[in-house]
């Protein structure tokens, strides 16, 4: 039998090596992005209670209109902006399958795709399994900033999608709203479409405002955005998220979502539709998240890694460079076998393994957990 899969020589997710490896050598996990603690238990009832309401068949084909309508609330709070709830926002299986299938709806062989790395690992792999090719700008460190003159250089007549993710992972970064207005008008009269990936939206620090594409009109009409209530509300694994597009750009993507997910577990989205009532739900997570952030860095603040604090997510990149010149990949190995403390390097995210000796720790964690991180990290 001869087969011709469409990916080849797709190496493992470093997520899923650096956790295996700390599972085997028992290290504390800061590699992976999930918190290690409990969410609302409201929320936990919630899904109970609409499981025992009779809440268990499929939930409608592009989400529960509950969910959506909350959702639309949202946008209308925290940005002045509406998406109609009937016509220009999908409940999904959780973002990443969102992000697989908006580029699997537009992008064809041959067409190209802007994104900046070090990037989450689903983009690049998503565009070449649609035939596409990413064209990968790298963000300039230390600061991963973008530089928009290569951005422009880099838009052909094949450039057909640019996808953006702010809050960034793996840097913790955030886009300007300089950066915003470079986007808008470098895609301004083009047919080219913005993909948004702001699942860490509501994880941004320091009295920022976080610059999502719905705040600028000419960015909104050739936009998604995607988003996630896992990351949100600290249920990854229940993995439901949503995204928002014009009405011409969201009847494209859901002609593909009913044949891909088709429906999202329907008690789940009938307790986050009650949870999103309550707006502090979401909005004091800025300041739970900033105070593990400072928490973190005060424990680690006379260790011998160097660090620019994290402006949003729940990540934080260490420079290790005062330390050992072993590459990132080895020396988060050796972290994770011999001191027992798992991270994540950043080199994988480059085409060309561009290493900077830094790693990046997870502090959604526990304060306990925090705690002995901190104190592994401050003896090496």
């Amino acid at each position: 039998m001869q087969f011709t899969p469409k990916l080849t020589n797709i190496e493992t997710s470093i997520f899923s090596v650096m956790s295996a490896l700390a599972n085997k050598h028992n290290a504390i996990n800061l590699s992976q992005g999930f918190p290690n603690f409990k969410s609302d238990q409201k929320l936990i009832d919630g899904v109970t209670k609409a499981m025992n309401s009779g809440y268990n068949q499929y939930a409608p084909m592009v989400g529960s209109l509950e969910l959506r309508e909350a959702i639309s609330k949202k946008f209308e709070l925290l940005y002045n902006s509406s998406y109609h709830p009937e016509t220009e926002i999908t409940i999904t299986a959780g973002a990443t399958q969102a992000i697989f299938t908006v580029i699997s709806t537009f992008i064809k062989p041959e067409d190209e795709v802007i994104i900046f790395k070090p990037a989450y690992d689903s983009y690049q792999p998503s565009i070449k399994a649609n035939g596409g090719t990413a064209i990968a700008i790298a963000l300039e460190a230390p600061n991963y900033t973008i530089n928009w003159d290569l951005v422009k250089q880099a838009i052909t007549s094949k450039t057909k999608m640019i996808i953006i993710n702010t809050p960034h992972n793996p840097s913790g970064t955030v886009l300007t709203k300089n950066d915003m207005l470079k986007l808008q008008e470098l895609t301004q009269n083009t047919n080219i479409i913005v993909l948004s990936d702001e699942v860490y939206e509501h994880i941004i620090f320091d009295e920022e405002q976080h610059q999502s594409v719905c705040l600028f009109s000419d960015l909104k009409q050739r936009s998604f955005i995607t988003a996630s209530f896992g990351k949100t509300f600290h249920n990854t694994g229940w993995k439901v998220g949503y995204c928002c597009a014009p009405k011409a750009l969201m009847e494209a993507f859901r002609n593909l979502h009913q044949f891909n997910v088709f429906s999202v577990h329907h008690p789940t989205q009938k307790a986050l539709a009650e949870y999103l009532q309550e707006p502090n739900h979401y909005l004091e997570l800025p300041k739970f998240y900033q105070e593990k952030r400072d928490a973190f860095l005060n424990l680690i603040k006379n260790s011998r890694f160097k660090f620019t604090p994290s402006k949003g997510t729940y990540f934080q990149v260490l420079d290790y460079s005062e330390i050992t010149g072993m590459n990132d990949v080895e020396f988060a190995r050796q972290l994770t076998t011999k001191n027992g403390i798992a991270s994540i390097p950043l080199s994988v995210f480059y085409d060309n393994k561009l290493d900077h000796n830094v790693l990046r720790f997870c502090f959604a964690k526990t304060n306990d957990t925090l705690k002995q991180a901190a104190n592994i990290l401050n003896n090496i």
